[in-house]
């Protein structure tokens, strides 16, 4: 903490800032002590997005969705230098005290400690570990993902892409009534989590056909074309995939029109459609947070770097085909 004459206390902490293509650094910040109505949070963990922050760390946001892919929290501007994340939990150590030493939540890049208004942090459940908790922001996307798709008890449904959103899509699934939820993907490792889960699994070659709603996750052409294959007749296809700059090439001839297939997109920064009336952005965080209370999910945490070593372990984490589901960031 320091102080003057001049200025407000203030509170040092390091944040990890993207800087330029394949390069990360930890810099030191400075905050203000937490006013009224504000929180100062220390960070346990942080989750790691393979999927957009890995298109920031490579400098591959397309400048179109420069202002939409701002994160809530962030600093700087794409594509570099920015301060970049969603998905950190931390005890609270400043604030209202009915509030100290909570474990709460926060759309926040991965820093060690934040201030932050006490409305923008969600508390954990008890009896989830901080750990799980960083699944949150991945939970409240399958979450949104179901809802565009429309998905029902009862329905045939085929998740292409075994990775965390993936998986978290058809645990979700799974837990419908009478549901029928098959996982999809190359990577045979990915069965053994699927069945924790409660999921059937399948490789690309035995993926089952005629499902009612088809999700896909994968980010690959490969991928989105068999979606189509496994699609029935009349079925909902959500591409829950982002590309980034690159683009997908896909073909809608054959019997995609004669089929009446629908193709739709899903993207968590906005709540789908018919809920808007009903829902805000907190209702739905507030439920994926209830929806932790479940151990099988610990089946989707990848191993543990620790913070001070984050921007070295980066280019291997963020490689294409990187070894495991995931990584979180211990602090």
């Amino acid at each position: 903490m320091k102080t003057s004459d001049h200025r407000l206390a203030t509170v040092e902490a390091r944040a990890l800032w993207y800087v330029a293509p394949g390069t990360a650094e930890l810099r030191t910040v400075t905050h203000p002590l937490p006013g009224p109505g504000e929180v100062q949070v220390r960070t346990l963990y942080s989750g790691l997005s393979r999927g957009t922050e890995r298109l920031v760390f490579e400098g591959r946001v397309p400048k179109s969705e420069w202002e939409r892919m701002r994160a809530p929290a962030q600093m700087g501007d794409f594509p570099f230098p920015v301060k970049y994340g969603y998905a950190a939990v931390g005890e609270i150590e400043a604030g209202p005290e009915p509030l100290l030493k909570q474990h709460v939540f926060a759309l926040y890049p991965h820093q060690d400690r934040f201030v932050v208004p006490a409305d923008e942090v969600v508390a954990i459940p008890k009896g989830v570990p901080a750990r799980r908790a960083v699944l949150m922001a991945n939970l409240e996307t399958a979450l949104n993902i179901l809802w565009d798709g429309n998905a029902a008890p009862g329905d045939r449904i085929v998740v292409i892409g075994s990775g965390i959103v993936g998986l978290l899509v058809a645990a979700l699934a799974a837990r419908m009534p009478g549901a029928e939820v098959t996982a999809v993907d190359v990577d045979p490792t990915r069965g053994p989590i699927a069945t924790r889960l409660g999921v059937a699994f399948a490789d690309p070659g035995s993926a089952p056909h005629g499902a009612d709603l088809i999700i896909h996750t994968s980010a690959t052409e490969a991928g989105l074309s068999l979606a189509f294959e496994c699609a029935g007749d009349e079925a909902t296809i959500v591409e829950a995939s982002w590309y980034g700059e690159d683009a997908c090439h896909v073909s809608l001839g054959g019997a995609f029109h004669s089929r009446r297939l629908k193709l739709v997109s899903s993207q968590v920064g906005d709540i789908a459609c018919a809920r808007r009336p009903r829902w805000t952005r907190r209702r739905r965080l507030e439920t994926a947070a209830r929806l932790l209370v479940d151990d099988r999910l610990d089946a989707l945490l990848g191993e543990e770097i620790p913070f001070a070593e984050l921007p070295q372990h980066l280019p291997r984490l963020f490689a294409r085909g990187a070894a495991g589901i995931g990584a979180l960031v211990r602090y």
